[in-house]
């Protein structure tokens, strides 16, 4: 039996699976790590924090395996997107904390090119929108920030990465300087038609092309990892950031399937084959895990997906469990909310970071509307789960717009999938079956089938989607006349959100 090492490096935690050759995960383990709020609306990670609580998953989860670093042929990375990274290339050491997804502090700067009128030219090379959640303005404040970071990077003597690239780094002790066209495209810097960083970008963002690691197929001969790291080398032959990850672990390697993600973030993604779909409805084109014809080629199978991010989804719950103090583990949340029948006319809007698609609306901070006297705990839990549905609502009608077709099932993963409330409220608002599998985990499992794809642990994507198994259907059940009242109910709290942190 061979086994793969998936890394799973998420925004609130770090997470090591080994897979068999079924696909069985034999190990795990977890570590949360803390996050910074230097200021409002900012996101930070201690990058050395990150790679540490990476490393020391891999071990943990090797040793509850009862197997060594030897038995494994493969290790897949997948992780959170836009995060970025800057370090020195002789030292390793980083320039300053990663700036995270979730991060604000750029929005001034997003409306000054917008009002440049560089909107288009962004939107037809890299199927994204101007938003600080990408990572070029973060990059570009850093080299702004740091002082000397400028002139350095411009002379070759920094790097720069996504949390992909760090790891890389670090697990090959800088040997490599690597990642791959589904992070690479979530950049702001990167064409997703040509694939290749695009001169036109790296201009208007100001970012000295030195920087930027190289660019290879989701599923290839990365590197190695140091033996010292787990005690002998293991390739690298997998990467894909975490959304198109868990695409190609649910097995939608073909046009028209989608899948939704629940975790800090919701993220819907739909496969559309190898042709870049764009979006008229406020989602993004975006390129999906790309497999190389052979190990050592970067000739692609282009393929592509159609994206809806949801910034606040899992985290609302994190926010009920840590700041208000609602309860002490983020499952209590189920039964919390199941002691009401329904919301009692509360609506919560989580734009703490604010609002992704379709709104892109960096100025929307987070509402509770509808509180009366009797307003209680429960219906404030259950507000905060059907928030997450009702974003994912909004995405999945632009995405049947611009699409031009009808999704007949959502395949589910992420942790908050694991609620069954929430499952069932998500089929009854969108009014289409929602499909959760036995692998709850397939960001991690993507990975893993990226990487043993390079080594034929797995012959072919036919092969991975054939593993595929379903836990529980949630057929919906309420009419589409109340369905669709909630929804409104649910716009008119949104509108009341909307641009509340406006420049004076």
């Amino acid at each position: 039996m061979r086994h793969v090492l998936a890394l799973d490096q998420g925004t609130t935690s770090s997470r090591a699976i080994i897979f068999d050759e079924t696909g069985k995960a034999m190990a795990s383990a977890q570590k949360e790590f803390q996050q910074h709020y230097p200021e409002p609306g900012w996101v930070e990670h201690d990058p050395d924090e990150i790679w540490r609580s990476q490393r020391d998953v891999a071990r943990e989860a090797l040793r509850l395996s009862g197997l060594k670093a030897e038995d494994l042929v493969a290790c897949g990375i997948t992780n959170q997107r836009e995060t970025v990274l800057l370090w020195d290339r002789q030292t390793g050491q980083p320039l300053h904390r990663a700036i995270v997804w979730q991060d604000r502090r750029t929005a001034p700067m997003c409306a000054e090119l917008k009002a440049l009128g560089a909107e288009s030219l962004v939107r037809e090379r890299t199927g994204l929108v101007i938003d600080p959640y990408f990572s070029a303005t973060k990059l570009a404040w850093l080299l702004d920030h740091i002082p000397g970071a400028r002139g350095r990077a411009e002379r070759g003597e920094l790097a720069f990465g996504t949390v992909d690239t760090w790891l890389v780094w670090n697990l090959s002790y800088s040997r490599t300087h690597v990642t791959d066209p589904s992070n690479a495209s979530r950049t702001l810097l990167f064409n997703i038609h040509s694939g290749d960083w695009d001169p036109e970008l790296l201009q208007l963002f100001d970012i000295p092309r030195a920087i930027l690691p190289e660019v290879f197929p989701s599923s290839h001969a990365f590197g190695m990892i140091a033996p010292t790291v787990l005690g002998a080398a293991v390739p690298i032959t997998g990467i894909a950031g975490d959304q198109q990850a868990a695409l190609f672990g649910q097995g939608c390697h073909r046009p028209g399937m989608a899948k939704n993600t629940y975790g800090t973030g919701c993220f819907m993604l739909m496969h559309t084959g190898g042709k870049v779909v764009p979006s008229t409805h406020g989602l993004l084109s975006t390129a999906a895990a790309q497999v190389g014809r052979a190990l050592d080629s970067r000739d692609l199978e282009k393929a592509y997906a159609l994206e809806g991010s949801v910034f606040i989804a899992g985290a609302v719950v994190q926010w009920l469990r840590d700041e208000m103090q609602f309860f002490k583990s983020a499952a209590e949340i189920e039964a919390l909310a199941g002691e009401s029948l329904d919301n009692g006319g509360v609506y919560l809007v989580p734009a703490f970071a604010g609002l992704g698609a379709p709104h892109w609306d960096p100025n929307a901070r987070g509402a509770i509307v509808g509180l009366t006297r009797g307003s209680s705990r429960s219906h404030l839990a259950r507000a905060a789960l059907e928030s997450i549905a009702y974003q994912s609502a909004d995405v999945l009608e632009a995405m049947q717009k611009d699409a031009g077709e009808k999704l007949t099932e959502l395949r589910v993963d992420g942790g908050a999938a694991a609620n069954n409330l929430l499952m069932k409220f998500q089929a009854d608002i969108l009014g289409v079956p929602v499909v959760r599998p036995k692998v709850l985990e397939t960001t991690a499992l993507g990975a893993a089938y990226l990487a043993g794809l390079a080594v034929d642990v797995w012959k072919s994507k036919e092969e991975i989607a054939a593993h595929w198994q379903m836990d529980r259907r949630f057929e919906p059940t309420m009419s589409r006349d109340e369905a669709q009242s909630l929804l409104a109910r649910w716009r008119d709290a949104v509108a009341r959100a909307t641009n509340w942190d406006r420049p004076a």
